[in-house]
Order: C-alpha cells, then structure tokens, then sequence
C-alpha cells in the first residue's frame, strides 16, 4: 500500500512540475497555447513520475553498488594522486629554475 501511495504522489509531483513548465511554455506563445502546454506537460511529468518511481529501486541498488566499489578503489585513487602532485611540484620547480 505504501508503494502505491508513493507512486501516485511521485506522479503528481511531476505532473504538477509538467504542467507549469509546459503552461509557462505555451503561454509565451498564446492563451490556447498554454492550457495545450499544460496539458501536455502535465501527461509527460506523469509519465515520467511514474518511470521513476518504478526505476527508483534499481537506481539506489546501482549507487550503493558504484560506493561500495569506490572503497576497494581508493588506495589506487590516493597514489594517483600523489603522483599527480608530485609531477606538478616538479614541474614547477623546473619553470622555476
């Protein structure tokens, strides 16, 4: 039940946010222009609040995933660092020079 709750507000949400960006959009164009714009956008932010709160449990396994693999990087990120500034602190010293 929970999940469909979410789901219906994550639509509405974004139909909302549709609706106002594609009204503002058609406004600049004509009064018929925007409650057409409205419309339309308010169908797309519906659409993809719902693609989203659909993929949202994919998305946050994917994250947690790329950090846990960022962990066992780490040690290679830190020498790559220091080499970097210590090409940098010798490359400066050269121009000094």
């Amino acid at each position: 039940m929970k999940e469909r709750v979410g789901r219906a507000v994550s639509r509405a949400k974004y139909a909302a946010i549709g609706g106002a960006v594609g009204g503002a959009l058609g406004g600049l164009v004509g009064r018929s222009a925007a409650s057409t714009g409205a419309g339309f956008g308010a169908l797309v932010g519906a659409i993809v609040g719902e693609k989203w709160a659909t993929a949202a449990p994919f998305v946050e396994k994917a994250r947690s995933t790329t950090s846990d693999n960022l962990g066992v990087a780490a040690p290679f990120v830190e020498k790559a660092k220091s080499r970097r500034n210590k090409q940098s602190a010798e490359s400066q010293t050269e121009e000094q020079a």
